[in-house]
């Protein structure tokens, strides 16, 4: 899909990554941090990172449809190339989010200090640090390309003083 009502379909699509990355990530940190969140999430949790997963390279190929279609200056292409590494951070989530999914819904672990109670905290410990750190990864780059992508868009493309018009 390159164009949606007439407009480019990336300026449409990248709202959708805009919002579903960072939302993904922290319900992955929650639901790896708080286990009893996870339970109540469910099947929400795989699902909204599966779809997260699939509107990035939505995302991306109307993206690049959209290069071609525009002068690619230096400030496009810095943007394309940092649009290509999300892919990685959004397969990240969306693993983490169904192990996160899979491990709640099973039976807890037992209760005290037996060494499976100790090697399942160590696990949740593990999953939650690894959770935190893609999470991280994955908003820290949709920042980086959505501020590259403002660029791009919006460099030379007003005045930094008035018109006089609409005042």
């Amino acid at each position: 899909m390159t164009l949606v009502n007439g407009l480019p379909a990336h300026v449409l699509f990248v709202h959708f990554v805009v919002v579903l990355v960072p939302l993904s990530a922290l319900a992955l940190v929650v639901s790896a941090v708080w286990p009893k969140a996870a339970r109540r999430l469910g099947l929400i949790l795989p699902v909204l990172a599966f779809v997260t997963l699939v509107t990035v390279p939505l995302t991306s190929h109307a993206g690049e449809w959209l290069e071609r279609h525009v002068d690619s200056g230096p400030l496009v292409r810095r943007h394309a190339e940092l649009g290509d590494g999300l892919l990685p951070w959004a397969l990240g989530l969306f693993l983490l989010a169904t192990a996160v999914w899979w491990t709640a819904r099973r039976t807890p672990a037992p209760q005290g200090g037996t060494d499976v109670a100790r090697g399942g905290a160590v696990v949740r410990v593990a999953a939650a640090v690894l959770s935190l750190v893609v999470a991280v990864g994955a908003v820290v780059d949709v920042y980086r390309i959505g501020d590259s992508g403002a660029k791009a868009a919006w460099h030379d493309a007003f005045s930094k003083t008035a018109t006089g018009h609409g005042d």
